[in-house]
Order: structure tokens, then sequence, then C-alpha cells
């Protein structure tokens, strides 16, 4: 009895510590885009990474601008066209073939980076492409030093009513 007892009080501890720790945050494409009028934020910390997730909505990232990368790392789930200055001698990778459709996002301790000033939030730029078509997406990044109650931001394909909503909330 002593057993049965112990066993369910372990479950429902389980159950709760899951249902405290969100996994999945998701929005649709337009709202992702801001064409409501909003830029969505995403929350970094130090200890987990936020993963930027482009699986649900078909696409595949093609470029990534990070405005200040003085306090978090990112990482691609495949290969992604890297470039460094204007000039295209100097890029790394296939920038026509990058394939990748999830950033990995996490904070590190701040770098000091001369001219750049010191910031609460950067600007992360997205490019991708997905069913002949290229999106531009745009997300506040929050430092925290509490993990957020979430580890992945999933983008989902907009269906034709809230696509609607999207554009016309913008104006």
């Amino acid at each position: 009895m002593a057993s049965l007892i112990f066993s369910v009080a372990m479950l429902l501890l389980a159950g709760r510590a899951v249902a405290n720790n969100a996994v999945l945050r998701s929005m649709f494409s337009c709202q992702a885009q801001g064409l409501s009028g909003v830029v969505p934020n995403i929350d970094v910390s130090y200890q987990q990474g936020t993963n930027l997730s482009f699986i649900p909505a078909g696409e595949t990232i093609k470029k990534v601008w990070l405005n200040d990368p003085s306090q978090v790392t990112m990482d691609f789930d495949g290969p992604m066209c890297m470039q460094f200055g204007q000039e295209p001698k100097l890029s790394a990778g296939d920038c026509k073939n990058s394939a990748a459709n999830v950033i990995q996002l996490r904070r590190i301790e701040r770098l000091k980076i001369p001219g750049l000033p010191k910031m609460d939030n950067t600007l992360l730029t997205v490019i991708t492409e997905g069913q002949g078509k290229k999106k531009l997406y745009t997300f506040r990044i929050f430092y925290k030093d509490t993990a957020p109650g979430y580890h992945t931001l999933a983008i989902y394909p907009d269906s034709s009513s809230n696509q609607t909503n999207c554009a016309r909330g913008a104006y």
C-alpha cells in the first residue's frame, strides 16, 4: 500500500513539473512576421537555449542577422551560409543551399565589442524560403537571468482566415 501511495505521489509531482515548464510556444507566420504591427519577443537565458523552429511552416532559413552578437550565440540544425562583411569572398558555406530549419539561441556572458553599446535587447532578422516564397521575420531578443517558460518557439503556416486578420491588425 505504501509503494502505491508513493508511486501516485511521484506521478503527480512529475506531472506538475512538466506543466510548470511549457516546452512549446507557437505563433502563425503572419504574427511572427509582425504583420499585426507587433514585433514578437524571444527570451534567452544562461540556463537553457531557446529554439526558433520553422519546421511546422515548411520554411528553410536562408540568412540571419543579429544586431548585437555580444550576448547571444546562434547554432543551426543544418548547413547555413555565414557572411562576414559585404563582399561575397568573405562568405563561408554554400549560400544558395542553406538548409537549416531551426535556430538555437543561447545567452552568453557579454563580450566587449568596440563600438557596440550595451543593450538590454537586440533584434534578430531571419529570411526564410518555402513554397517558392521568401519571408522576412524580425524578433526582439530579450536577455533573461532565469530560464524562460518555454524552450521552443514554433512558427506555423497561416490559414487564409488568420492571414487576413494579421494584415488588418497592422493598419
